[in-house]
């Protein structure tokens, strides 16, 4: 390992790479702890001490910035929710954003603009929302004597951090060592940890004079955070291979094909998107709901769409599971592959080429995806209830979506690392 990090320093263009991504991170940290001007924090601070469950999970995503009312409060989810809506969109829904979906890089260049606009309004919209709903449930101690203006400046200064944030993914991605909004958000996790242990140690879960008490739930904590780690890696490094045939063709003088090869289909293909989605769009209304506190169907909102709930629960889990088929099948199309494979003289054995083989790769991907999206789903509830049952504080009952996501921006980062470092003759973490 320590010659594979001495390898990636080695290499000019991953390294620069690397330090541009270390330095827009530390601009992303220096950001969450500039306040938006005429916000009491104070407020917020005592909200998170008394173990909202809602604002440990925005705060956990924000890398601590909702706790601060930073200028990057809104961390990246109005991107997010964005991509999900031109997504959906862009399946039969609108024509035209159809057609750009397939027209390649061209049509991925329109796309990413609507989406771009999309975040700036959808922003806007969570930016009023958060100011105006957390003033009243806090009884307008957040913001004194707050006016119209007040509100709108606030707004302003949030969406701004929010396409701030959204252009420095985009830089990670092209100038970084990529997947840019992903590492935005493993940053803003990773930020939280020693505020995890230490809300931990601070809570009625350590009870004072019992040492082999609290030594063995440390323990326990550790060893499930072990399997959870354990169980990502196993289910997000599992493919399965489809044997492809490539028949001879001659070409000239030359004879082409011949080859045996396989098509890796990977057990969750998704990997943490499907969660992130789910977060973003299951917290979207309840945000909402925040900007008409006070009303009975706010009320009813607020209390039932959360983790604790088995309503928010359960809506959850479908979303964990919906997403995922819908983004794998967004990712591999099986219909171009057959369409790919036709083309080039490649088969499955046993399978006739193209509509065969479309429903042959449709039937086995959708088997992989129910074995990674029940997988993602237990992930991400386990801890939960496990949290509940032994009296975690609730900020900190998150750590399965959380420990999903940084174990998955990790090994999605270690691979990228890891094929530059092989493009170049290196050895890299995981040796072949």
């Amino acid at each position: 390992m320590f010659n594979t990090l001495k390898n990636i320093w080695r290499v000019d263009d991953l390294r620069k790479r690397i330090l541009f991504t270390l330095m827009v991170l530390v601009i992303y940290r220096i950001g969450t702890f500039i306040p938006v001007p005429g916000v009491n924090t104070d407020v917020l601070q005592s909200a998170n001490e008394a173990g909202s469950q809602l604002m440990g999970l925005l705060n956990t995503f924000s890398g601590g910035a909702l706790m601060q009312f930073s200028i990057f409060a809104l961390s990246i989810y109005p991107y997010v929710t964005a991509s999900i809506i031109v997504q959906l969109l862009s399946m039969d829904v609108i024509p035209k954003f159809t057609e750009w979906s397939k027209q390649g890089e061209h049509g991925k260049k329109k796309l990413a603009q609507i989406t771009r606009y999309g975040t700036i309004v959808l922003g806007l919209v969570q930016a009023f929302a958060t100011a105006i709903g957390f003033n009243r449930i806090y009884n307008a101690e957040m913001i004194p004597n707050a006016t119209t203006v007040d509100y709108i400046l606030i707004a302003i200064v949030l969406t701004a951090g929010t396409s701030l944030l959204m252009w420095m993914g985009e830089q990670i991605t092209e100038k970084g060592i990529g997947n840019g909004i992903s590492i935005l958000i493993f940053a803003g996790i990773v930020a939280n940890i020693p505020g995890y242990i230490s809300t931990t140690a601070q809570s009625d879960f350590i009870v004072d004079g019992q040492t082999f008490l609290n030594a063995m739930k440390t323990v326990i904590i550790v060893l499930v955070l072990i399997l959870i780690i354990v169980g990502v890696i196993f289910i997000q490094q599992g493919i399965r291979k489809v044997p492809v045939q490539y028949a001879k063709r001659v070409v000239g003088n030359k004879m082409y094909g011949g080859q045996n090869t396989h098509i890796p289909l990977k057990v969750n293909a998704a990997g943490v998107i499907p969660v992130i989605f789910a977060v973003s769009l299951l917290q979207f209304p309840v945000i909402l709901a925040n900007f008409w506190s006070g009303y009975a169907w706010a009320a009813w909102v607020q209390n039932n769409l959360n983790y604790s709930q088995p309503l928010g629960m359960a809506l959850y889990a479908l979303m964990i599971i919906g997403f995922t088929f819908f983004y794998t099948f967004v990712q591999i199309n099986p219909q171009q592959m057959a369409e790919n494979m036709k083309k080039n003289g490649g088969y499955i054995p046993g399978v006739r080429p193209g509509k065969a083989t479309e429903k042959y790769i449709t039937r086995v991907m959708s088997r992989l995806t129910v074995t990674g999206a029940v997988f993602l789903t237990v992930i991400s509830l386990l801890p939960i209830a496990f949290g509940s049952l032994s009296g975690l504080p609730q900020s900190v009952q998150i750590g399965g979506t959380s420990l999903l996501i940084v174990v998955g921006v990790a090994l999605d980062t270690m691979k990228t690392i890891e094929s530059q470092l092989i493009k170049r003759h290196y050895k890299g973490f995981i040796n072949k």
